[in-house]
């Protein structure tokens, strides 16, 4: 079995579109510094720095036309924040700008997947 087809069957959808987007986030331009951050209460996909901001990064993957972004609800959002604070306490980043994104990744059977960046798609309540 070639390597590409291994790699479907072995890793999820979600973490499969999780590594897409890391890509896809370094294509225009921010620079990845952590991927799956966990922290007890939280977890984080994706964390970069645009330019001088500091990016917490939710992704959701969907195989169908139903916006990714709608999944992103107000619990979610909590468990994001609280994993970003960590982060930025653990880093002592606390002082650097920073914001919460989406990127919400579209993957319809026989095209290739569509990305769809949502900048500061939340707040820090």
């Amino acid at each position: 079995m070639p390597l590409p087809l291994l790699w479907k069957k072995i890793i999820s959808f979600g973490r499969h579109s999780e590594i897409l987007g890391v890509d896809y986030l370094k294509s225009i331009g921010y620079r990845v510094v952590a991927s799956g951050y966990q922290a007890k209460n939280g977890e984080v996909d994706i964390v970069a720095w645009d330019g001088s901001v500091l990016a917490f990064i939710e992704v959701k993957a969907r195989r169908n036309d139903d916006p990714p972004e709608d999944a992103v609800g107000p619990g979610k959002q909590r468990r994001v924040i609280r994993a970003a604070k960590h982060y930025m306490s653990r880093y002592r980043l606390n002082e650097s700008p920073y914001r919460f994104d989406i990127l919400a990744v579209t993957v319809l059977p026989g095209s290739q997947p569509s990305f769809r960046l949502l900048r500061d798609a939340y707040k820090d309540v």
